[in-house]
């Protein structure tokens, strides 16, 4: 009498491609172990086939991994195959967790290129080790990727996101930058870059912004004053005080002069530029700010990037100075005013 099994087959690519190891070539091989090592004379297989195309193996959090792990939990599989351990996790403590539930349903897991035996100590202490390797070359990759980027936001080149109010976003000259490919790991490709251009219509809503600011001396009064004649946002939206800080403090329009190098230098920022024009510092360009947060946080100006950008500088580094100078007034001016909630006058 055959002995019936269930095998799970699961698959995972990051880019939707159909070459290397694609998830049609990692299920093909897949089958062919099962055929080898399940033949149809003894076993009565039924497959179920899992596919995540187009998502990392830095996280667990993938439709078809999270489906294939519930069925885990009901214990109605007996084996669990991919055709490489990266393919499930390249985080430790996620394959970890998978590895445990496993044995406590008493799956087994094959990896058809490591060639993994789980039910040996010697193959358990093998896969967790791979798994730590897996995970190593995730963050190495990540790091070597986040380092040239930093290097290619210095030449002021724009890396993405929004454009900042008066400037539109062109695509120009090619540059170099490293990126990670599944089949053939961190590769340099050729590829266009973007700068940032001068949109003038939004331009002049910016300039309208910088001289109320400068006749009202408040944000609040700037804020109500945009509100009265109805000047929004190019998402249709009312200018928040927030949002208006932001625009005035944003030094994306300062001209890289004398006084703006000096005014940086002195907060202990590190301006970059390359060696062009742009480090004559003779007020025609504006200037780039990145790596001001790491995943939501707020990094100290030891790691900031300051750096000459491509597109032209709109207000004179005194000019720019006297608004941050009257907004940090401000700010110490409302921390030290007491609170006064309360008081009734009889």
């Amino acid at each position: 009498m055959k002995e019936k099994i269930t095998i799970i087959i699961y698959s995972r690519k990051s880019k939707y491609t159909g070459i290397g190891d694609s998830i049609g070539n990692q299920i093909e091989l897949c089958k062919n172990y099962i055929k080898v090592h399940y033949p149809k004379d003894k076993y009565d297989v039924e497959i179920i086939v899992f596919e995540d195309e187009g998502f990392s193996g830095g996280t667990t959090d993938r439709p078809q991994f999270q489906e294939m792990f519930q069925l885990i939990q009901k214990k109605y599989i007996n084996v669990l195959i991919c055709y490489r351990l990266d393919r499930i996790s390249r985080n430790i403590a996620d394959f970890s967790r998978l590895i445990e539930e496993l044995s406590k349903h008493n799956i087994s897991f094959i990896s058809i290129k490591e060639q993994f035996d789980t039910s040996t100590p010697m193959g358990r202490a093998m896969m967790y080790i791979a798994s730590v390797f897996a995970q190593l070359e995730r963050e190495v990759i990540a790091e070597r990727i986040r380092d040239n980027l930093l290097e290619l936001a210095k030449t002021g080149t724009w890396l993405g996101g929004d454009s900042p109010l008066g400037f539109s976003v062109e695509r120009f000259e090619k540059v170099n930058i490293c990126e990670n490919d599944e089949v053939k790991g961190l590769v340099t490709k050729t590829k266009k870059a973007s700068k940032l251009v001068i949109n003038d219509e939004e331009l002049k809503i910016y300039n309208l912004i910088v001289s109320k600011f400068e006749e009202l001396k408040s944000l609040t009064k700037l804020e109500t004053y945009l509100l009265n004649n109805d000047i929004k946002t190019r998402k249709g939206a009312h200018y928040s005080i927030f949002t208006l800080k932001w625009i005035l403090t944003n030094p994306v329009y300062v001209k890289n002069d004398n006084d703006a190098i000096e005014y940086f230098k002195k907060k202990g920022i590190n301006v970059f530029c390359e060696k062009d024009n742009r480090n004559k510092f003779d007020g025609n360009y504006g200037f780039l700010t990145y790596h001001k947060t790491s995943k939501r946080k707020k990094l100290s100006s030891d790691y900031w990037i300051y750096a000459v950008g491509l597109h032209p500088g709109i207000i004179e580094g005194k000019r720019w100075i006297a608004i941050q100078m009257l907004l940090e007034k401000k700010i110490k001016k409302e921390k030290m005013e007491p609170l006064i909630i309360g008081i009734h006058v009889f």
